[in-house]
């Protein structure tokens, strides 16, 4: 990204010294070769962009990038290589998006990254600790909306994949393996680890903790703070941690306040008898 940085500075520098107008052919070190758009963005010449999309100043679209019609990308952000952005998707300040696609209407709010490589170690023979490969991608269906500062990583063994229509909060991390179904409703500071698989129409209440490799079935609903630690195989309502049923959850939470409310009463009588 600084290589990317000081590229697009000295491309503004030269049209500057040249005295060019923005839309002209700017040549930078090592040969590369940026367009710079009439709002100020700038796009290498291999990337495939339409027309009508507006880059704003700052954005850079690095090589065999695909950008669709009416597509708009804010300030500051960075559409790496491998990257595929469908009609009329609305691209935030600062996101970040490498080795993915986005489909068509969709909304990546600011500060949003995808594409990253994944958390994925092991400790060899010798004791050390190393990376796993993360060479996949993530696919981002239609009309998806993603909020500000959520993470996506990237596959490893299959693409990480977020259904249509699905609809993400603020500060999600999601990772890598991960598949997501359609119409899904993922509630601020959820937590989802590798490898999981969700059904269609879920809604993870917010701060939900989904533990690695595990399946939750369609029309699952969480509520906030829960934690799932197996699999979830039948539609209904969850709660606690771990996750159960909502009506056990509630029996549960009800006996805990009986048992501390006469685990209190027992001291305060102790108290007064022998005070």
């Amino acid at each position: 990204m600084q290589v990317a940085a000081r590229r697009a500075l000295k491309a503004f520098q030269l049209l500057s010294e040249r005295g060019c107008t923005l839309g002209q052919l700017v040549v930078s070190r090592s040969n590369h070769r940026l367009l710079a758009t009439s709002s100020g963005g700038l796009f290498h010449k291999s990337a495939c962009i339409d027309p009508t999309v507006r880059i704003e100043t700052g954005a850079i679209v690095h090589p065999d990038s695909v950008l669709d019609a009416d597509v708009h990308v804010g300030s500051g952000t960075i559409v790496g290589p491998s990257v595929s952005i469908g009609k009329s998707t609305k691209v935030g300040y600062n996101v970040v998006l490498s080795n993915c696609t986005v489909g068509l209407f969709c909304v990546v709010h600011s500060g949003v990254c995808i594409g990253q490589d994944g958390f994925g170690f092991l400790v060899d023979e010798q004791g050390h600790v190393e990376k796993k490969p993360q060479v996949l991608h993530v696919r981002i269906g239609d009309h998806v909306e993603i909020g500000a500062n959520t993470c996506i990583d990237r596959g490893s063994w299959r693409d990480t994949v977020i259904g249509d229509h699905t609809k993400i909060d603020n500060l999600v991390q999601i990772g890598h393996n991960v598949v997501i179904g359609k119409c899904c409703m993922l509630c601020g500071q959820v937590g989802i680890a590798g490898s999981v698989t969700m059904g269609d129409y879920v809604t993870l209440g917010g701060r939900v903790a989904v533990r690695d490799h595990v399946s939750i079935a369609s029309k699952v609903r969480l509520a906030a703070n829960s934690s799932v630690t197996k699999d979830i195989v039948e539609s209904g309502d969850y709660g606690g941690f771990p996750a159960v049923p909502i009506h056990e959850w509630r029996r549960q939470s009800a006996k805990l306040r009986r048992f501390l409310s006469v685990q209190i009463g027992l001291r305060s009588a102790s108290s007064l008898k022998f005070g």
